[in-house]
């Protein structure tokens, strides 16, 4: 999760699509994508970036269920991410083949993933439950713990997030809006997932 510095939040439209998509945030240096189950192209979606973009490390996203998770390990990726965590999505993950990264917004909720042997939590959504200030305040009680922040992150300030220690990368969607995609502007994907690779 280092390396990918910032993981692009990705919402389906249809398998084609995505894979364009991957293939221009690739060119950009992006070598991690979030495909969230928001939709009912996602499970196709992840497959096909699978397929056409070997290169690409596709994680799923927005797993909130244990039967989403048996879905998307039968997809065959190696990382998924949730907006939360219950006790039963939780302890699934906690046996199932893949790396598991559960959101959190409260001291009790990392408290909880660590039971589950989860020492890596999304914060979610970042800067609605206390941004910056939140990550700085759990650093310590929970040295051992590391954050990916989702949810509210930009090109003005995920610069910030990163530079905290207790920070290993975070989540955004500005690179892959609605209207860069719909529309097929892969050149200007390319150029702001080169943008937000950078270490300007």
């Amino acid at each position: 999760m280092h390396a990918c510095r910032v993981l692009p939040v990705v919402t389906a439209l249809d398998a084609e699509t995505t894979v364009d998509l991957a293939r221009a945030l690739l060119a950009g240096g992006m070598n991690a994508i979030e495909i969230t189950l928001r939709t009912p192209a996602a499970l196709a979606a992840i497959a096909a970036v699978r397929r056409e973009v070997p290169a690409m490390q596709v994680a799923a996203g927005t797993v909130t269920t244990a039967d989403e998770l048996s879905q998307v390990v039968d997809a065959g990726v190696s990382l998924a991410l949730s907006p939360g965590g219950t006790d039963s999505l939780l302890a699934a993950a906690s046996r199932a083949p893949l790396d598991f990264i559960p959101g959190v917004a409260t001291a009790s909720e990392v408290m909880r993933a660590r039971d589950y042997g989860m020492n890596l939590c999304k914060l979610f959504p970042a800067t609605v439950v206390g941004g910056l200030d939140m990550l700085r305040a759990l650093a310590g009680p929970f040295p051992d713990v590391q954050f990916c922040p989702t949810g509210g992150l930009k090109p003005e300030n995920f610069r910030q997030f990163l530079a905290l220690p207790n920070v290993v990368c975070c989540g955004g969607s500005w690179m892959v809006s609605g209207d860069l995609v719909e529309n097929g502007r892969w050149a200007e994907i390319t150029v702001l997932a080169r943008e937000a690779m950078s270490d300007s």
